[in-house]
């Protein structure tokens, strides 16, 4: 009888020791998020110094697609050639995430925000957008992230 105490307090230190189960899950979302929102930092950085095709095809997994022009190209060797087929100059997209979130599995995840787009088409005007993007993330089995939805 003496013992019961001690072997009571014993369990309780034990199991309030354990690492919460739902604490990690968090962690590793929020690790997720944290890579996705760098891989769309960084993927803008590229867009801007390298180039929009250059950008886009570097950051896409084999299987993404883009809707453009109410318009589904899927696959990255599609992608490539849209952008081969295009006759746009001057071509400057930015756009800058506001808001990322990962799925519990931390192997997904999406971002949105706003952004601007300018080019010059082949009767010389100016074309310009501006909205709002989304992207779709997927980590890749050598742990880069890569859209497959934009």
């Amino acid at each position: 009888m003496k013992m019961l105490p001690f072997m009571l307090c014993l369990a309780f230190t034990m199991w309030s020791c354990q690492p919460s189960p739902q604490a990690s899950e968090e962690e590793m979302m929020e690790k997720a998020r944290q890579e996705i929102l760098q891989a769309e930092k960084d993927f803008a950085a590229m867009a801007e110094q390298e180039g929009v095709p250059a950008a886009f095809l570097a950051f896409a997994a084999d299987s993404a697609a883009l809707n453009r022009n109410n318009r589904i190209i899927k696959g990255k060797a599609a992608i490539r050639a849209y952008f081969e087929q295009s006759t746009l100059q001057d071509v400057s997209l930015k756009w800058s995430p506001e808001f990322v979130e990962t799925a519990s599995s931390g192997d997904m995840g999406y971002t949105y925000g706003p952004f601007r787009f300018s080019a010059v088409d082949t009767a010389g005007q100016q074309i310009q957008a501006e909205g709002v993007f989304h992207t779709v993330w997927k980590k890749q089995p050598n742990g880069e992230w890569k859209f497959v939805y934009d």
